[in-house]
């Protein structure tokens, strides 16, 4: 048997990162069983559905390295509407199914409880296709339907308990569970592999594969992806478009594996590992049924000793987005033409130490680059306080006279001046920071003077020395 899987999202939102955890599973699985991976485009949901999804979908992709042209697709539930209705007349015309005209009211009223499933009321009026007339799938009344999961083992429905469920609307148009039972057995599929929320669908889909008269393929449903209070990652509350981490500067290298990590783990108690052992060691058998937890903490740690394992020119690079502004990106807070790429390699190494996202590369170095600084006012007010003019107006005197404008010769005047007041570096340092850069916290100092210059530097500290007091 030759393995094939498919991806399947609906194009209506930002890319999920669990559908991005699901596509990894998927990818990687084809790779190491010399199969193929299969996107589909579930985009029968017309009044959802828009064009930038999809593109928005691919692009994801692209990202986490499952790139266009590597696979198979993208291919569109939509152009098999055909199929679709040949399956469900397939499926009456063998008894397997028949129409019903029953409301939601009707199935209240005859049950007397709104939490009942459908009660079998049209198994046996012999209607017709007609407007308002559903069909639905004859479930069997005896037996079991026992599905073959990689994850869970063999998660098993008593059928008497699964209630006569709809294929088809009252329009005839096919419902997701049997469109995407036949596109499946259209496209060859060999593994489902999705997340849990799907497994109470499997046995109905399962009914329909047999009933059908093909195999059904073999299941894995991932764990559920939750959040810190355990619960389902939802668009509404969460942070869970994959767009979202790229844009604030989350590496596709760190996303690949702290996703992959989610339900499963590579051996020898490792997290951060290259992308080479995760295909190697994955194992869907292994992933752990319960749920996970997407920790954004841990991820952004994880980004951070990515960003650092970078050399200096592919940090550079990786941060050119937020230096220059994208689509999807806004522009930094300075012109184009003030931008001095020699400055920025200057303080590139500096800043790769400190920052956990590439988003937090413009504040860091905005001051080199901008005519003066945005002045953040909790700073100032914790800097600026008695004795912070005279402070000021002594270390602009140190630096003018100095007869080398350098780290070292920089250090050892403001060292000075604070110790004729009786201030250690670090209190002597927080007036001149803030002065020449707007913050109290950012690059080593005195390095960044040497880039910003003899002249800038002093400038801002007469700046500062005029708005005190």
């Amino acid at each position: 048997m030759t393995v094939r899987v498919r991806f399947a999202p609906s194009p209506t939102g930002m890319f999920h990162v669990g559908g991005a955890r699901s596509a990894l599973q998927n990818w990687i699985y084809a790779k190491q069983h010399g199969g193929a991976f299969v996107l589909r485009i579930e985009d029968t949901d017309a009044a959802r559905n828009r064009p930038e999804w999809t593109e928005g979908i691919l692009t994801a992709l692209d990202w986490i390295g499952i790139a266009r042209g590597s696979y198979e697709g993208p291919y569109f539930q939509s152009a098999n509407a055909g199929e679709h209705r040949a399956a469900a007349e397939k499926l009456y015309a063998a008894g397997r199914a028949y129409y019903c005209d029953c409301t939601r009211e009707d199935v209240q009223a005859r049950t007397g409880s709104q939490y009942q499933g459908y009660d079998g009321f049209c198994r046996d009026r012999g209607l017709t296709a007609g407007p308002g007339r559903a069909l639905r799938f004859r479930t069997p009344d005896e037996g079991e339907t026992v599905v073959i999961d990689l994850i869970r083992g063999k998660p098993t429905w008593e059928n008497k308990l699964l209630e006569d469920f709809v294929i088809a609307r009252g329009d005839g148009s096919p419902v997701f569970l049997l469109a995407n039972v036949v596109d499946d057995m259209t496209q060859g599929i060999t593994h489902v592999i999705r997340a849990e929320e799907h497994l109470p669908n499997t046995p109905k889909q399962q009914l329909l594969w047999d009933a059908l008269g093909v195999r059904p393929p073999i299941w894995a449903h991932v764990p559920v992806v939750v959040n810190e209070k355990r619960q389902k990652l939802s668009k509404r509350r969460d942070k869970v478009a994959l767009e979202a981490y790229r844009d604030e500067g989350y590496l596709a290298d760190t996303m690949c594996n702290y996703l992959m990590l989610l339900g499963w783990a590579p051996s020898g108690n490792r997290e951060i590992v290259p992308w080479s052992v995760i295909e190697e060691e994955f194992r869907l058998e292994e992933v752990n049924p319960s749920p996970a937890f997407f920790d954004e903490k841990k991820l952004r740690a994880f980004n951070g000793e990515y960003i650092r394992a970078l050399d200096t020119a592919a940090f550079s690079a990786a941060c050119q987005p937020w230096l220059t502004g994208t689509e999807t990106i806004p522009p930094p807070p300075w012109r184009p033409e003030d931008f001095d790429p020699a400055a920025f390699a200057a303080v590139a190494p500096l800043a790769q130490t400190r920052i956990a996202v590439l988003s937090e590369i413009v504040p860091n170095v905005d001051f080199l680059f901008v005519p003066s600084p945005e002045i953040d006012e909790a700073s100032w007010a914790k800097a600026m306080k008695d004795g912070a003019a005279d402070l000021l107006d002594a270390a602009a005197a140190a630096f003018a006279a100095l007869p080398s404008w350098d780290a070292e010769s920089l250090k050892a005047a403001l060292e000075a001046v604070g110790a004729e007041r009786g201030l250690k570096l670090g209190k002597a340092q927080a007036p001149v920071r803030v002065a020449v850069t707007g913050r109290s916290v950012g690059l080593p100092l005195f390095e960044s003077l040497v880039v910003l210059g003899k002249e800038r530097t002093l400038a801002r500290i007469e700046a500062a020395r005029i708005r005190l007091p």
